[in-house]
């Protein structure tokens, strides 16, 4: 079915199409503040692409505290990050349909002599000094998970920055091996069997345990700060067997998630080290020491983070083309893992800088990573890092959701995260929330063609049961933007049309379209658009 809506003959004349599955390279529009236009946009239900598997965020690492210690406000934290209900005219969260749960590494039993100096980024394990497994620890992120699976999230990654303390050859969460494993060669099974066991317990408690994914951005030499350690595509290789068949003596249907890789480039070419690099050829190719495609818990899937490939427009989609071609070649499914707006290699023609710019700036900046991750790599999953931070140095909102005030304050090491304070949601939270909220699991990405630029761009998204299309549009611009849309291959057209609108003062506004009314979207906005068909 093909439907003209608000179709203007000059138009027509005048555009040049540029779609999602044809990336260009649009030059920005100049603009007249305070004037509006009008933008021609085709949504074709008949071509299809990716199917979503869910938007996500992760646990690390304040929830742990939050959830045991700031009583007086966990509920409505939890509310704002995985709540679907809408109320009042304005959704009360942003409905992640994934939560990914750091599988800690003890460092935070160890207390100082963990050699991490922040307190926040010291975290718990299941597992005893006797190597037995005590379910009442990681009280913090058990509220969490909890809240989670209360509040409808379907999907959750169990994800690990370092094996348990107990295994590791300097008794630590970080390593001192620089780029090869710091787990000791005689505990991979003991490794694996501890992620199979925390699974097993989860699953039988009710829980959607998913995915576990058991290492970390291997190709960084996590020598302190944090929890992490180095790997070897081989030593991920063995683990991930030893895993499977853990897994699999545990009769559980819960996959493996490999990759996390520190950027995307490490999936698919040589890269500072040949044994850390490569990644989908080194997994994925038949024959070689480190291919894993063969095992039953490996589900044809690969990981990466969106950093440092983000810097400007063009340079991001050249390398999210190069993933997709890439997954494309060996027949995997891409995730995006994590992202947050680190480093200082923006452009500056592109991105107004930190010190100039606003909460709502840097959510912007991460809706075109999200846009370019989704239409040109093709991620069928998209996941932000930390959920909830305390906001140190001037960092805004680049690495949080929700802003975190400690009752007694903000100091360099987090010490005094234990005592409840305030917080605050932030545009980050609520520009995801455009996605999450509204492109559900099983929610296929159909063929959106405009004209993009840097300041313009957008993606639709139909429903499994055909019922519904939902389109995400930013729109950076000083203009408000009237859609002339072109409906091809809907089953039937709208019988009522809602946006939900996020701006520097508005939090995913509700707005009904009046019949015959065209769909506007605001100036300096994200906006989602929600089709009920008939």
């Amino acid at each position: 079915m093909k439907f003209k809506h608000y179709l203007f003959s000059s138009l027509l004349l005048a555009f040049t199409a540029c779609s999602d599955d044809t990336p260009g390279s649009p030059e920005p529009e100049p603009e007249q503040p305070g004037t509006s236009v009008e933008k021609l946009v085709t949504i074709n239900a008949g071509r299809t692409y990716q199917t979503i598997a869910g938007f996500g965020a992760s646990d690390c690492w304040t929830p742990s505290y939050v959830g045991k210690y700031w009583t007086g406000s966990r509920d409505k934290i939890t509310e704002l990050l995985f709540s679907s209900e809408i109320q009042a005219g304005s959704p009360k969260g942003i409905g992640l349909s994934m939560w990914r749960v750091n599988l800690g590494g003890g460092s935070a039993g160890q207390g100082d002599a963990s050699g991490i100096t922040d307190k926040s980024r010291r975290a718990e394990s299941y597992l005893t000094d006797n190597l037995e497994l005590d379910w009442t620890r990681c009280e913090g992120q058990r509220y969490f998970l909890n809240r989670a699976k209360e509040l409808g999230c379907e999907s959750i990654v169990l994800f690990s920055n370092t094996p348990p303390v107990q295994y590791t050859y300097n008794g630590k969460g970080f390593s001192n091996r620089g780029g090869v494993s710091n787990l000791k060669t005689e505990h991979y099974n003991d490794f694996a069997a501890y992620m199979a066991d925390v699974a097993e317990h989860y699953i039988t408690e009710g829980y959607p345990v998913t995915h576990i994914s058991p290492v970390n951005e291997p190709q960084y030499n996590w020598d302190g700060g944090q929890e992490g350690s180095g790997w070897t595509n081989d030593e991920v290789a063995t683990l991930a067997r030893e895993l499977d068949q853990a897994l699999t003596e545990r009769n559980l249907t819960t996959d493996i998630l490999l990759g996390e890789s520190g950027d995307w480039e490490y999936l698919y070419k040589t890269k500072d080290d040949a044994n850390r690099s490569n990644v989908l050829s080194a997994f994925f190719t038949p024959g070689t020491s480190s291919y894993v495609g063969n095992l039953s818990h490996v589900k044809g899937l690969i990981c990466g983070h969106s950093y440092w490939t983000d810097g400007t427009w063009d340079g991001m989609r050249s390398v999210r083309r190069q993933v997709a071609q890439a997954a494309q070649k060996y027949n995997i499914d891409v995730w995006q893992s994590e992202w947050s707006m680190l480093g200082d290699n923006y452009s500056n023609t592109e991105f107004i800088g930190y010190d100039n710019a606003t909460e709502m700036d840097i959510a912007f900046y991460m809706s075109k990573v999200i846009h370019n991750d989704l239409t040109v790599a093709g991620v069928s999953s998209w996941s932000y890092w930390t959920s909830m931070d305390v906001a140190r140095w001037g960092h805004k909102n680049r690495f949080l959701l929700i802003s975190l005030v400690p009752g007694g304050g903000i100091d360099d090491n987090n010490a005094n995260i234990e005592q409840e304070g305030t917080f605050q949601p932030t545009a980050t939270l609520w520009v995801l929330g455009n996605y999450s909220r509204f492109i559900r699991p099983g929610y296929q990405r159909i063929n959106m063609t405009l004209t993009e630029s840097l300041n313009f761009f957008g993606s639709a998204w139909i429903a499994p049961q055909k019922d519904k299309i939902v389109a995400v549009f930013t729109n950076m611009s000083n203009k408000n933007v009237r859609l002339s849309e072109i409906h091809e291959g809907w089953s039937n057209e709208a019988t009522s049309i809602t946006t939900y609108t996020t701006t520097s003062n508005k939090n995913l506004t509700e707005t009904t379209i009046s019949g015959g009314e065209s769909v506007t979207l605001e100036a300096e906005s994200v906006t989602t658009v929600v089709y009920n068909l008939k």
